[in-house]
């Protein structure tokens, strides 16, 4: 009887927050304002009603389900889109290149951060390793089965498997074809040009309906993550979580706003007031592919990059990259395992630990979780007890959301970056033509 009356507490309790994020989104006219609500509500709800909202995690996987179902076709109709407009082969290499080095580089300098404020916080001190049952490592594939991942090989498969690496390159496949044939013979091609064209219309018209729906799913996936951790879970390693949060901080802070400010020559506050929408949903949801359309429709219709670097750059940095669950928490984790296991590391394991994370964090699946592969391949490579990463994995989710933000956040600053020096590089040829 007791948990029936608290179960429809919760219910109650859902209903009124629901009706709370509905009218702050009526009378402000803004998602944001209303997706911020949802989270401090959900945030309390869920640590209020501890176990007893499990309809609210039929909210947020639902959101989530609504996300992933118009990932693919936005991504294969917006590459194929966006690449034709380029109409210069040249420029898209351009464009490709700077991307990679941007979300790579950055990629490593977080986890330089990570190994230094793993050491500053002294993470893994007085912690006894318990070991856990239930936790097998992932198998790491050799760097050339990586590469050959990104193969369609059967590109129905990639789709149906949702991995987004294969179906960019065939997309760009697509879309090299279609700018040669439209060269050729523009009659030839023009219906499938239009068929695309048209595609990517109402796939963007799926799109904008889906994000209305943004602070209800936000509300419905914090909730759960609270519900299911909880405070005395997390203040087990309450010091693993708070340096995980101060180096995606310190990144956010000393790497990509003087990235805007100074490269991109943004105003930063500016910028992160444009994507902030997809830096929450990236935060609740814990996933940079789920996060993907909102991220491209921050880019594009908010900080106003242009269509065809937001889309390729998004879609690239969705699965490369990934600053924090590639870079700053594998070092993290090597850090706390080190000190758990007594094992004393060397200059020449912190420089393996860098180098490894950028190599790791090449064509990581931007879902929730996927930071275990890549801290796999970084302990595996610096020789430390895979063990130890299962005792971090309780409060996993927790750490997630600061990851996965610091990632969607460094996808988007390395598109800004790269659009305005590409315009740079553009007006800089008008200007010696004339």
């Amino acid at each position: 009887m007791e948990i029936n009356s608290q179960l429809i507490l919760a219910i109650f309790a859902s209903l009124v927050a629901a009706y709370i994020i509905y009218t702050v989104n009526e009378k402000t006219g803004k998602r944001s304002m209303a997706t911020l609500a949802a989270l401090v509500l959900g945030l309390g709800i869920g640590i209020i009603f501890k176990g007893n909202i499990p309809f609210l995690k039929a909210v947020g996987k639902g959101y989530m389900s609504l996300i992933k179902m118009i990932v693919i076709p936005l991504v294969m109709t917006s590459i194929i889109t966006s690449l034709v407009r380029f109409k210069n082969i040249e420029t898209l290499k351009s464009i490709g290149f700077k991307a990679v080095a941007f979300l790579l580089g950055t990629t490593g300098i977080a986890a330089a951060i990570g190994i230094v404020i793993g050491k500053l916080f002294n993470v893994g001190e007085g912690v006894v390793f318990t070991g856990a049952a239930d936790f097998t490592a992932k198998e790491i594939p050799a760097l050339t089965d990586v590469f050959l991942g990104f193969i369609p090989e059967n590109v129905i498969a990639s789709i149906a498997n949702g991995k987004i690496i294969p179906v960019v390159v065939f997309s760009i496949f697509v879309a090299i074809a279609l700018v040669v044939e439209d060269n050729k013979n523009p009659e030839k091609i023009k219906a499938f040009k239009d068929f695309i064209l048209a595609t990517y219309e109402i796939t963007m018209n799926i799109t904008r309906t889906v994000l209305k729906f943004i602070p209800y799913g936000v509300f419905g996936l914090i909730a759960t993550a609270a519900s299911n951790n909880g405070l005395d879970t997390i203040l087990s390693l309450a010091t693993v979580v708070a340096a995980v949060y101060v180096a995606c901080i310190l990144q956010i802070l000393f790497i990509h706003t003087p990235l805007v400010s100074v490269v991109a020559r943004k105003n930063p506050v500016q910028f992160f007031k444009d994507v902030f929408p997809a830096m929450l949903l990236a935060f609740t949801s814990q996933s940079s592919y789920g996060t993907l359309p909102v991220t491209i429709d921050s880019l594009i219709n908010r900080a106003k990059v242009r269509d065809e670097v937001a889309t390729f750059t998004a879609s690239l940095g969705s699965t490369m990259g990934m600053n924090a669950c590639g870079g700053l928490y594998p070092a993290i984790v090597a850090i706390f395992v080190a000190k758990v296991f007594n094992i004393d590391l060397s200059m020449y394991h912190y420089i393996l630990i860098i180098a490894t994370t950028i190599v790791g964090s090449i064509g990581i699946a931007g879902v929730p979780g996927a930071a275990t592969m890549s801290t796999t391949v970084v302990l595996t490579v610096a020789g430390l007890p895979l063990e130890g990463m299962a005792m971090v994995m309780a409060v996993d989710s927790i750490i997630d959301m600061a990851r996965t933000s610091t990632n969607v956040t460094g996808t988007m600053v390395t598109a800004v970056v790269v659009d305005e020096l590409d315009k740079r590089k553009e007006a800089r040829k008008k200007a010696a033509i004339a």
